[in-house]
């Protein structure tokens, strides 16, 4: 199998094209396509089919599958996949955890040329409050990495890859301390950026005591900044964090896009109290969190399996 016969395989999973792909896999061709998409500078033709084939997929029903691609194209680096992300922010037709996932990649891709999208967006008074604050934290995110603070600022090397919404406080005494990043956290009154700054670098502590500050932020009004919480404990998969995943996940007036966070980060901490929890999910009257349930079940099984490499195709 040449390599553009193999790129238009995973095209095929992803896009469902026998139209009996299981979602998992579907899944998993995304990740494969999105690491693909990210050697722009190796090699740019195969990097643009890539994206280009990862962009097919927004004509697909899933919501679920749709943000997760937004998300992707966001982390891929290459500026090639600005222009469609800008078109699903735009989209009106499109759901609303889709477009306000496409701010936030336009965000990770630092994309100055769709400042003028997201300063629309996020004055637009009838717009979402989700998509209004991510287009805020895109705009500043897109200002701070082309400011000369962030090539000043002292940021601790994250253990994670993903290019994420803020960057962390900086390393200084005055916010180094848990109890002033959870206060920094929970003040509504700061801005947002300053608070996801302080979020990540709650997350880059990692102690159970990290952890607990970031878990009082799951009582916040903004379901935008609960998500983001809810995604961060995915990442750190720390099991002090799994009974306040699951209040989340089973508040039925929670938010979708909290509660799909949630489920997808307890299939990634993959402790046996968890895989009960998500095998209720399926049966869930929210589309979005059934689906994410299955995805976190996948998750759950490849973190107790000997497999070496989640996306296994």
């Amino acid at each position: 199998m040449d390599e553009n016969t193999s790129l238009d395989t995973l095209r095929d999973v992803l896009v469902n094209a026998d139209g009996k792909t299981p979602l998992a896999d579907r899944f998993r061709a995304l990740f494969y396509l999105k690491s693909v998409g990210t050697e722009f500078e190796q090699n740019s033709e195969k990097a643009s089919k890539a994206i280009d084939y990862i962009a097919e997929a927004f004509r697909d029903d899933s919501e679920l599958l749709k943000h997760e691609v937004a998300y992707c194209l966001g982390q891929t680096h290459n500026l090639e996949a600005a222009p469609v992300l800008r078109d699903i922010l735009a989209d009106k037709d499109q759901q609303c955890m889709v477009r306000h996932e496409a701010a936030e990649a336009l965000g990770a891709l630092g994309d100055k040329d769709s400042l003028p999208i997201l300063v629309q967006y996020q004055a637009d008074p009838e717009e979402m409050v989700e998509i209004q604050q991510t287009c805020e934290l895109a705009i500043e995110r897109i200002h701070w990495e082309n400011s000369k603070l962030s090539k000043e600022e002292v940021l601790q090397k994250s253990l994670y890859e993903s290019v994420d919404p803020a960057p962390p406080l900086p390393l200084n005494t005055s916010t180094d301390k848990v109890a002033k990043l959870q206060q920094i956290l929970n003040d509504e009154s700061e801005p947002l950026f300053q608070r996801y700054r302080a979020m990540f670098r709650l997350r880059d502590l990692g102690t159970d005591e990290a952890c607990m500050a970031l878990a009082s932020g799951l009582k916040d009004s903004s379901a935008l900044f609960k998500h983001e919480i809810a995604y961060i404990f995915g990442q750190i998969c720390n099991p002090v964090t799994v009974p306040s995943l699951i209040d989340v996940v089973q508040r039925e007036e929670e938010a979708p896009m909290v509660r799909h966070e949630a489920a997808e980060a307890l299939g990634a901490i993959a402790t046996d109290e968890t895989f009960p929890v998500l095998k209720g999910l399926l049966q869930d009257k929210d589309e979005v969190v059934r689906e994410s349930a299955v995805v976190a079940l996948d998750m759950w099984e490849y973190e107790n399996s000997n497999e070496i490499e989640y996306a296994k195709v």
